[in-house]
């Protein structure tokens, strides 16, 4: 019987309820493949492509089975780039944020001491990458004693970029009694040799050959000279109008000089690459996803993690010069069904490389003329016209899940011995308020933050100011945004 609904799973209602909250109505291929898998808690290997919904397919069914009673980490999901990290973590929140599932989220270039803090609470599922997570391993203060599922996401980026030995390295210190879920858009062969050493008779899961997955994506390849490259940009976009667009160039000097040129000419634009501090490149990674600005100039950090779903254009100024590049590039457009345009600028050195691509891809990149002038000028007073409207801001896909939920501040934490419990137990025996009002809660040394779930914010919050905990009379407040 064909899955149409999530309802068909076995998930509990807090679970439903946050699915229906998100937007998520019909459960795409992989989620349709995989959760029942997971649910059983079965080892799988899964090759799907980007915007295929599959961070889903593996959160659900953790989100299902960790157990809300258990303090150490019951989940570790590895992953090869920070903003993906904080994309899944945010993502597992959202989803098990009414069954009060916490999640941390760790990866370099971020206070190490801040994310310890976060690891001596209440924690039920970790992201991270390897490097930053084998590091909390080595130094005592990431639990793994308790670990029942690892998800190893993007597994042939994450061989790609080196981690294969810090990859291994953390798998040796995790229980053996656990599942294993590996993900990969790709699957080269050193990807299933990492699935026969680590995992225990895998159910094997291939969603869509190549060639059909890229059947909703539009590919045009364009031949243009190296010192033409930026007039013929001009042009294409010109031609093109696009709603939202990433550019993807090889470096981050490249981008540098894109952006520059492409912010002299008054596009609503700006860029992100490995070489930012990493708040700016998660400002600038939120700023595009609210549609702020209309263009993304990037180096292939963005070819991971960003997880919007109105990216109608891909354009790759720069040639991609491996086969797995071009495809998670344009992987970026043409997600949860709808369509979209790759469009890729070669130069006469770089066309020695599309046979490679094209034999990958199984079919051939259609080839493009430039356009000329007069499509141009007859096409400008359009492209004009757009550059001047206001941009409309999209709604955070947690939007809805959100409203209803006021997240409280309380002046005390675990120096005045409080816990979980506590909270839990003095907020159920206020009139009206029952197991199901109470969202995550995180309990610091001096401070304490709940989440109060149904709307049940601002009468819990009167009542608390008159309400002692533990005996002990708290200042409580609506915590800051």
């Amino acid at each position: 019987m064909p899955i149409t609904s999530f309802t068909q799973f076995d998930l509990s209602t807090d679970i439903l309820r946050a699915l229906q909250s998100l937007g998520y109505t019909q459960p795409t291929d992989v989620q349709q493949a995989v959760i029942p898998i997971a649910l059983q808690e079965r080892d799988v290997t899964v090759r799907a492509r980007t915007g295929s919904g599959k961070t889903a397919a593996f959160a659900i069914p953790i989100c299902e089975r960790v157990q809300w009673e258990e303090n150490r980490p019951q989940a570790l999901i590895l992953t090869p780039t920070r903003e993906l990290a904080d994309q899944i973590r945010s993502d597992v929140t959202d989803i098990g944020r009414l069954k009060r599932i916490k999640s941390v989220a760790l990866y370099g270039k971020q206070p190490f001491a801040r994310q310890k803090l976060e690891l001596r609470q209440k924690c039920h599922v970790v992201v991270g990458t390897p490097g930053r997570v084998l590091d909390h391993i080595q130094k005592g203060t990431l639990d793994v004693s308790k670990l029942r599922f690892l998800v190893i996401d993007e597994a042939d980026e994450l061989l790609r970029m080196g981690f294969i030995e810090q990859v291994s390295a953390i798998i040796d210190e995790l229980p053996t009694a656990r599942r294993t879920m590996l993900f990969s858009a790709t699957l080269p062969e050193d990807v299933e040799r990492l699935c026969h050493r680590y995992q225990q008779n895998p159910v094997d899961i291939a969603i869509q050959a190549p060639e059909e997955a890229m059947a909703q994506i539009e590919h045009r390849l364009l031949a243009v000279l190296p010192a033409e490259k930026l007039q013929a940009l001009h042009d294409v976009l010109v031609m093109e109008n696009p709603e939202s667009c990433i550019l993807f160039c090889r470096t981050q000097e490249g981008v540098d000089e894109l952006f520059r040129r492409l912010d002299e000419l008054g596009l609503p634009c700006d860029e992100i690459h490995g070489g930012m501090l990493q708040d700016d490149r998660f400002l600038v990674m939120n700023a595009f996803k609210r549609g702020e600005f209309r263009f993304l100039v990037a180096t292939n950090v963005a070819a991971r993690g960003i997880d919007v779903e109105a990216i109608t254009h891909v354009i790759n100024y720069d040639f991609p010069l491996e086969k797995e590049s071009y495809v998670h590039r344009i992987g970026r457009t043409g997600r949860a069904g709808k369509a979209g345009k790759a469009i890729t600028f070669m130069t006469p050195n770089e066309e020695k490389f599309v046979p490679e691509i094209e034999a990958y891809l199984g079919f051939d990149i259609p080839r493009q003329a430039l356009p000329t002038a007069a499509e141009v000028a007859a096409a400008l007073p359009a492209w004009e016209r757009k550059l001047q409207e206001a941009l409309a801001l999209k709604p955070a896909r947690n939007e809805q899940l959100n409203e209803g939920i006021m997240k409280l501040y309380f002046n005390g934490g675990k120096k005045k011995k409080l816990r979980a419990v506590d909270f839990v137990g003095t907020l159920t025996k206020l009139e009206g308020v029952t197991a199901e009002d109470i969202g995550i809660i995180t309990i610091g040394d001096t401070a304490s933050y709940v989440d109060i779930l149904n709307g049940k914010g601002p009468m819990v919050l009167a009542r608390m100011k008159h309400t002692t905990i533990k005996g002990k009379q708290l200042k409580v407040h609506e915590a800051r945004k």
